[in-house]
Order: C-alpha cells, then structure tokens, then sequence
C-alpha cells in the first residue's frame, strides 16, 4: 500500500510537478573530468547536446553539476565551477526555454550566477547550509536537501538518523519561509553510508515519503548496485532499474538517473501498479 497522496503540486516553467502522482525523472549531467560514473563532460556545446537528449527522452529535470562528490573527488574552486557550469546553463535555457534546469552545487555564489543564468532548483548534496538556506530564499527556488553523512557512524541507526536529520532541515527550511512543496528530501544514497546503510534506506523509502515533502533519490550506477551485482559502473541499468521501481512503488516524486529513457519505461510500468497513472492516450481496451 501507498502512503498518503500529499495534495501538494509545484510549478516551473509552466511544467507542473504533481507530487505523489507520479515518479518524475531527472537526467544527469556531469560538467566534471572526474565523474564516478565515466560521463563527464567538460566542452560545453558536448553537455548541452546531452541534456537535450535527456529532455527528448523524457526527463522532467535536468541535473547540473560542475563538481564532482565522488569519494575522494578533489574539491573545485567557485571560478572554476563557474566557467563551466554558466555556459551551458546559458545555452541550455537559449536552447530549451521550457526546461526545468537544477544546479547541483554546495557553493551560494555558484548558485546566485547560475540562477541568473537560467537555472531553476538548487541541488545541494552538502544538506541545508545557512549559505545554501540564504540563496533559496534570495532566489526564490525549490531546494532538494540531501543527507551527507561523514563517517558512517549512526548511534541510533542510519535510518533514524537519516530521517530525524531530513526532517529537522525540512522543519528549519519551513520556518524560513519556504513552502513545503518546495523543499526536497533526499536520503543521499552512497553519501557517508555503508553498502548495508544504502539498502536499509532504500528499504525504508515509504517512511521518507511518510515525513510529508516531495522527495528524490539518486541510486544510478553507485558502488552499492555495483557490490550487489558484480557489475561495472556502465553495465548497472538493470541494478539501478530496481531501486527505481521501488522507490515508484513507495511514492517517491524523483528519481536522479543517467540512463533516462530506459528509466522512463520503469517509471511508467511501475507508477501504473503503483499509484494508478495512464499515459495521456491510454485506452482500457481488455
């Protein structure tokens, strides 16, 4: 069984995000040359080609990011960060004005010139930041708060934990002004947890939609798919295609992928099951 539909909707660009209706997809770009996952990009016109891709094949949301979290990743500089986020930023919105464009950065200055540029959602994988807290409302933009756990270490667990933090930054977010629709939970999969943290969380996804925010995972192509599977990290589709199934299953708004248009078709089998959705031209024909 779903949890509650929460009767609470969000619209960009005139594209309107019904949360709890169905899985929304967001397509992944990578502006980094250290990219986990192989696909980043650092020419520009190459990344705008991609999230055009990403768009046509069914995303909702596209993802930008100039720096890359993996493990160990070197950390980048605003300027740096800048020059090559704004551009496609910039070309994108010249090219795509409809898009949805979100901007995965810890960095509030990043964010300010990338808003300006055309960006629309701040997708900070650093939590909720007094810095990050201070542009959201400056800008006046949809924030997904992600859990970035440092160490592992959960006393009372990792589920609690994760969840007891999401809400405290979702309470603070409120209380700042946001509107609920517009704050975003996301359990940080990967991020500061073990493999066995990761699968407990993935487990527990309906008490995250429980918690009463529009949420967001982003499972696609990690190490723990790849632990369970055996698989490289550009052979993980089918991995990733079950924890997007579940997280349709369990009511979760968005899901943060590489391979779009395969996880369009998850997406549309498992919100069918799931929570009732037809495409626009369906027909019970028996």
């Amino acid at each position: 069984m779903l949890p509650s539909v929460r009767a609470t909707e969000l619209t960009l660009r005139g594209t309107r995000l019904a949360w709890g209706a169905r899985t929304h997809l967001m397509g992944v770009v990578n502006l980094t040359p250290d990219s986990f996952s192989g696909d980043g990009l650092i020419e520009a016109e190459a990344a705008v080609e991609r999230a055009l891709g990403h768009l046509a094949a069914g995303a909702d949301i596209v993802d930008l990011g100039a720096e890359s979290t993996r493990p160990g990743h070197r950390p980048v500089e605003a300027p740096e960060e800048l020059r090559r986020l704004v551009p496609v930023v910039r070309d994108l919105r010249s090219r795509a004005p409809a898009a949805i464009l979100s901007i995965d950065t810890c960095k509030a200055e990043v964010f300010r010139a990338a808003h300006a540029a055309g960006g629309d959602v701040l997708n900070s994988v650093c939590g909720l930041t007094d810095d990050l807290l201070a542009i959201a409302l400056e800008c006046d933009v949809p924030v997904v708060i992600m859990h970035n756990g440092r160490d592992a270490q959960y006393e009372r667990g990792a589920v609690d934990e994760v969840l007891a933090d999401l809400a405290s930054s979702a309470a603070r977010a409120v209380g700042a002004g946001l509107r609920a629709e517009r704050v975003i939970l996301d359990p940080g999969i990967g991020f500061g947890k073990t493999p066995d943290q990761n699968i407990a969380l993935l487990g527990a996804l309906p008490k995250l939609v429980a918690l009463g925010f529009p949420t967001m995972i982003g499972t696609s192509r990690k190490s723990t798919i790849g632990k369970l599977t055996g698989r490289s990290v550009e052979d993980r589709a089918f991995g990733t295609a079950a924890t997007v199934a579940l997280a349709a299953a369990a009511g979760v708004d968005i899901v943060r992928v590489h391979d779009v248009a395969a996880m369009r078709d998850v997406v549309a089998v498992g919100d069918a099951i799931a929570r009732g959705w037809r495409p626009p031209d369906w027909e019970d024909t028996r």
